[in-house]
């Protein structure tokens, strides 16, 4: 089993117009709701390519229990999710059909109290004792979670003997990493924050440096860069695909994650991940994948050994 956690879960609304104006009204030609936030879509994804995934995280309210309902209808995902008395968050994703581009409003998510986070970290902690074979820890905190909690999750997989990789942003990566992840897989921008470094092959030596085992940085249309401890290799998909890119880094996480329990090589590990995220591109929304895109980019993904400075 793939353990996902999710702490700030949310109810993703899209809404497409035929063209988004400011100040203007508009009619709204499309909407759909889904279970959302970073770790629902890994697990979704998990799901759709034949692995078993349990999702946990936290859900509370009318908002959560639509949430946990839109999850009941993804088939493979076992839902874990620990209620909590605030209502989960709503974000709302504005697609301008004319240009394809995304606007989109988060909210912050629920308070948690701390006999939450309490609740929380003793089902994590059974997850983790139970099946898991892996684990992503994925999205923002909401309020009142410690901004440490990653680096406490992190030392909790590692304490149970379970891969971890960590995906998220600003002061909370800052502080997972020191606590040894075997993955991050950060943006360019999300890596710069961190290192200081807007070139993303020395960011990633330094973000290395700094406690992640490897760093596998999203470079949007130019795929993939990671730098392990066994070697620095840049993987691309062959073209740059049409679509919406929300989710598609999710996806990536989910080919890593699949690849490392499957116990592939780097290469083939960024070869899957790439595939899926370019395929993720060509869907109509997050946590999902083209089939045909997929195969298609799968079998012509570049991956590219850097001949640089030895990683580590």
């Amino acid at each position: 089993m793939i353990l996902t956690v999710t702490l700030n879960t949310a109810l993703d609304v899209i809404y497409r117009v035929p063209r988004l104006l400011a100040h203007a009204s508009h009619r709204v030609s499309d909407v759909t709701e889904r279970a959302g936030g970073k770790g629902l879509n890994v697990a979704r994804v998990l799901a759709a390519t034949g692995h078993e995934v349990t999702a946990t995280g936290f859900a509370g309210g009318r908002t959560g229990a639509l949430v946990r309902e839109l999850l009941a209808g993804s088939p493979g995902v076992r839902d874990e999710l620990v209620p909590c008395a605030g209502t989960t968050r709503r974000t709302l994703a504005v697609v301008d059909e004319a240009s394809g581009d995304t606007t989109q409003f988060n909210e912050p998510g629920p308070p948690i109290t701390t006999a939450e986070w309490s609740r929380f970290l003793s089902r994590y902690e059974a997850l983790l004792a139970g099946d898991a074979r892996a684990v992503a820890l994925c999205g923002s905190l909401p309020p009142g979670v410690p901004v440490g909690a990653y680096a406490v999750l992190v030392r909790a997989a590692r304490a149970a003997g379970v891969p971890v990789l960590l995906d998220t942003s600003g002061e909370a990566l800052r502080r997972g990493v020191a606590a040894r992840p075997d993955m991050i897989k950060p943006n360019a921008a999300e890596l710069a924050e961190l290192t200081g470094s807007r070139d993303p092959l020395p960011a990633t030596r330094d973000a290395r440096r700094r406690g992640a085992h490897a760093v596998i940085t999203s470079l949007g249309p130019g795929g993939l860069l990671a730098t392990t401890a066994g070697g620095t290799w840049q993987a691309a998909p062959p073209r740059t695909l049409a679509g919406n890119p929300t989710g598609a880094g999710d996806s990536a996480v989910a080919g890593l994650l699949s690849a490392l329990t499957e116990g592939l090589d780097w290469p083939d590990r960024l070869t899957r991940a790439v595939a899926l995220s370019a395929a993720t591109v060509a869907a109509p929304t997050a946590g999902e994948f083209d089939p045909r895109t997929y195969e298609e980019v799968r079998g012509s993904v570049k991956v590219t050994a850097v001949p640089a400075v030895t990683a580590g």
